[in-house]
C-alpha cells in the first residue's frame, strides 16, 4: 500500500512539472541606440548624448565617434567601405541641462573632424584600389586605416589642447573655419 501511494505522489508530482521558484522582478534596459552616420544636414543634439560620465570624469562632455572601415575583394575587385558614426551609447554631458550651445558647437566639432578623416581614408582607399593585391589585401589595408587613424587621433587631442576643450572662442572658431575648409577639399569622397 505504501508503494502505491509513493508511486502516486510521484505520479502527481510529475504531472505538476518542476517546482518554479520566483523570479525577482526585472527592470528591462532599453535597447542601446543605433550609431549616428556623419550628415551635413543632421547636426547633433543634447539628446543625442545618452551615455554617462564616470565617477572620475571631470570633462564638461564627450562625443564618442569613430570611423568604421571594412575592405573586401570579390573576383580579384578591391572594395571599401568607410563611415564616420557617432556613439549615442557613451557620448555623454557631464550636466545636460546646462550643456550650452558653444559646448555642443564643440562636440559637434569632434565629429566633423571624424568625418574630415573618413574622407581621407576613403581618398587614400580610392589609390590603394589602383593597386591593391587581393592575395595579400588585410595587411595592406591595415597599414593605409591604421597611418588615418593614427592622424585622426593626434588631430583630436590637438584641438581639444589647443581649444582648451572649446573654452578659446577664438581658436575654437579657427578650428571650425578650418575644419570645414578639410571637409570642402575632400567633397569628392563624402558618402552619396
Amino acid at each position: 500500500m505504501l508503494s502505491l501511494l509513493t508511486s502516486f505522489l510521484t505520479a502527481a508530482a510529475l504531472l505538476q512539472g518542476p517546482a518554479v521558484k520566483p523570479q525577482p522582478a526585472t527592470i528591462a534596459k532599453p535597447a542601446p541606440a543605433p550609431p549616428i552616420p556623419w550628415s551635413a544636414t543632421r547636426r547633433l543634439t543634447v539628446a543625442d548624448f545618452q551615455g554617462h560620465p564616470g565617477p572620475s570624469d571631470r570633462l564638461a562632455a564627450l562625443t564618442s565617434a569613430d570611423i568604421k572601415s571594412n575592405a573586401a575583394c570579390r573576383d580579384f575587385v578591391f572594395s571599401a567601405t568607410v563611415q564616420a558614426t557617432f556613439d549615442p551609447n557613451t557620448s555623454w554631458f557631464q550636466n545636460p541641462k546646462l550643456a550650452s550651445d558653444a559646448l555642443l558647437r564643440h562636440e559637434q566639432l569632434h565629429f566633423d573632424i571624424t568625418e574630415a578623416y573618413a574622407r581621407l581614408m576613403r581618398q587614400k582607399l580610392a589609390a590603394f584600389a589602383a593597386k591593391a593585391d587581393c592575395n595579400k589585401l588585410q595587411p595592406a589595408f591595415n597599414n593605409v586605416t591604421k597611418a588615418v587613424y593614427a592622424e585622426w587621433d593626434k588631430e583630436q587631442n590637438r584641438y581639444d589642447q589647443e581649444t582648451g576643450h572649446g573654452l578659446n572662442a577664438a581658436r575654437q572658431a579657427y578650428w571650425e573655419k578650418q575644419t570645414q575648409l578639410k571637409l570642402e577639399q575632400l567633397k569628392p569622397f563624402a558618402v552619396q
